[in-house]
């Protein structure tokens, strides 16, 4: 029987659907009495939970580490977990509960790595310094819209831009961006952030802001804190890009009984989705298709394609990218190693010709 008392948790993000989740799942195979915690920060070989009231560091067992690992993931910050203690007393994490939802984001070599589990709006922050990508922001509405996460944009740095700048890029973005996609632009160090947002900051909620280093995650962190919890930093005046002041996830309270969890920038970033929910993302790309001249266009130089007459050149390329991407993420291990082969064979046939036009044996 899992101990659980909901009043506390409710106040860490506790939602009905997951307490249903929690009630279902068998308890632990040795029979102890498991408590429910949530994770609230992650670390190499620790983590801290939470159980509404404290906190506690502690170890996950490597037989559940095991586990996930085999189904290619890990715990992440926002699961909820079940606690109990071995016979010295000791605290192990036991199990996770399956996630309701959960983002997780692929490295240049394929491998999926957890973001957050178990939220309900994705603040997607981008500044409207040099920190401002149309692109990028893009990438990330993949990753968070196909989870079942909500999205919502917010650029910061509102007070650092003239009212026609901010105007231009919120015109700019409700153009190229799914409809009904909820948009505002604020000062992050301004504590009144807080009743802007104040729609997804309901009792229970859990929100996760993602975004470029220096985009202002932890300064606006910090405003709904109310308090100077989060580190921030200055940005490059060349380029506007921070310097990792935040360096792993972790959650935190609000005043209002909201949670929300802080992350670091990332370098690189594609998204965890199938073609499916790419072409869910790009709904104009994909609603445009069937209108192609080719049953088989790859909208690229072929005559009377519909989406390069319907799509902005840059978002067309975007998508074609990602596209590229996903589908190396679903080669096998030979499959990759015989389009490197490939690669090398064009790469070397283009070198002869350019030796063989400059007339160079």
């Amino acid at each position: 029987m899992i101990d659980f008392d909901a009043a506390p948790l409710r106040a860490i993000g506790l939602t009905p659907a997951m307490a249903q989740a929690a009630f279902a799942h068998p308890s632990t195979p040795d029979g102890a009495s498991p408590r429910l915690v949530r994770v609230t920060e992650v670390h190499r070989e620790t983590l801290v939970v939470h159980d509404g009231e404290r906190e506690t560091r502690v170890r996950p067992l490597p037989r559940l580490t095991r586990e996930l690992a085999e189904a290619d993931t890990a715990l992440a910050v926002g699961d909820w977990v079940l606690l109990a203690a071995d016979a010295h007393g000791e605290p192990w994490v036991h199990e996770r509960i399956a996630p309701l939802t959960h983002i997780a984001r692929r490295d240049a070599d394929g491998r999926r790595h957890p973001v957050v589990s178990n939220v309900d709006t994705a603040l997607l922050v981008m500044g409207l310094d040099d920190d401002y990508n149309p692109r990028r922001l893009e990438r990330f509405l993949t990753l968070v819209q196909t989870q079942g996460v909500t999205p919502v944009v917010v650029l910061t740095k509102a007070d650092a831009v003239s009212p026609e700048r901010v105007a231009d890029a919120l015109a700019e973005l409700r153009g190229r961006l799914p409809r009904g996609l909820e948009m505002l632009a604020i000062d992050g160090r301004d504590p009144a952030s807080a009743h802007h947002l104040a729609p997804w900051l309901g009792g229970g909620q859990t929100l996760v802001l993602l975004g470029s280093s220096g985009a202002g995650k932890s300064t606006l962190t910090n405003a709904l804190l109310g308090a100077a919890v989060q580190d921030t930093g200055a940005v490059r005046e060349h380029d506007s890009r921070g310097k990792h002041t935040t360096t792993s996830r972790s959650l935190h309270r609000l005043p209002g009984g909201a949670c929300v969890i802080d992350t670091p920038g990332v370098r690189t970033l594609r998204p965890d989705v199938d073609e499916a929910s790419l072409d869910a993302v790009f709904g104009d790309i994909a609603a445009l298709a069937p209108r192609c001249r080719f049953r088989d266009c790859q909208h690229g130089a072929e005559p009377g394609c519909a989406v390069r007459e319907g799509v902005s050149p840059d978002r067309l390329r975007n998508y074609q990218k990602l596209q590229r991407e996903l589908r190396r993420d679903t080669l096998t291990a030979l499959e990759r190693q015989a389009q490197l082969s490939r690669w090398k064979t064009l790469t070397r046939a283009g070198r002869e010709r350019s030796k063989s036009k400059r007339g160079e044996r």
